[in-house]
């Protein structure tokens, strides 16, 4: 007994610095909440404001905007870099010489893409007299400034989402190491296509793996900041363009000292994504596969 006693003890010294760092999401989490419902500058004491913040979210044109931007990225980025994630890993599935350096020249770009001097580097590449002007300027092709017209800055910055694919491919192999071969060599057996064991084989093995993947993506780009941010000084240009709804909080928040109204922002997006992860969650009895 006092053998167990002491093993609680040094369990509970080990979660210590966990319930430390709770209370750093705990309290700002319940303030939040509160000051959504008030009026406040961040110099002056916050006042009651009831439902006002939430009021002004339905003529808000900038929040719409903010919205509009925000789930053209998700709906077009998650999809297409999944894919591509799921194409490269099945590539590196058929036992490619060096796989372990390939894994982690593809997985480079996720750890990176965030980053300050990658989103930089983008605008350089992407920019008017950028890397790839110059290679369209060897065909005669004068190519527009992709980051700074309005017609191709969100474009650019999906084609770079869609770059970071190197953490679900990650995931996606390990899920493919795990399909027992014996499937596919009795499918080859009985004449079926590659396409037919890719349909009737893979997905279904493989749907969790995606379902997962998707999840964790669609929250992620949601939450996307840095990259409208640095790319458009902060401003969501050019034309509000990249305006993502994240960085039309900071706006509100840091620039405006509007926190009232950028902590009802901020519920607003818990609620959102919530939303679309539970529309998922009810959606995957229908198309993700559990063998037990």
């Amino acid at each position: 007994m006092t053998a167990i006693r002491r093993q609680d003890r040094a369990g509970y010294l080990f979660l210590l610095p966990w319930f430390g760092g709770m209370l750093f999401m705990i309290v700002p989490f319940f303030a939040s909440l509160y000051l959504a419902f008030t009026d406040y500058d961040l110099l002056t004491a916050p006042t009651w404001a009831g439902l006002d913040n939430f009021r002004r979210m339905f003529d808000d044109a900038k929040l719409h905007q903010s919205l509009k931007v925000t789930i053209i990225y998700t709906v077009v980025s998650v999809p297409l870099s999944l894919i591509v994630a799921l194409a490269v890993a099945m590539v590196l599935d058929r036992g490619v010489r060096g796989l372990g350096i390939y894994r982690s020249v593809y997985y480079l770009p996720s750890l990176l893409a965030g980053s300050v001097a990658i989103v930089m580097l983008w605008r350089y590449i992407f920019g008017y007299n950028g890397v790839v002007n110059d290679f369209l300027a060897w065909f005669g092709i004068q190519g527009p400034g992709w980051a700074s017209d309005p017609r191709y800055a969100l474009s650019t910055l999906i084609l770079l989402h869609i770059w970071t694919f190197g953490s679900p491919m990650v995931i996606f192999l390990a899920g493919l190491r795990q399909i027992p071969a014996m499937y596919y060599e009795a499918a080859s057996m009985d004449g079926a296509s590659g396409w037919r064991q890719f349909r009737s084989i893979t997905l279904p093995l493989l749907s969790p793996i995606i379902f997962f993947n998707l999840v964790q993506a669609l929250i992620a780009s949601f939450q996307t900041f840095t990259q409208g941010y640095v790319i458009s000084n902060g401003t969501g240009g050019p034309g509000e363009s990249t305006l993502f709804y994240n960085l039309y909080l900071y706006q509100k928040g840091f620039a405006e000292f509007d926190m009232g109204y950028a902590s009802a922002l901020a519920w607003l997006l818990l609620v959102i994504i919530a939303g679309f992860t539970a529309v998922n969650f009810l959606a995957a009895r229908f198309w993700v596969f559990y063998d037990n």
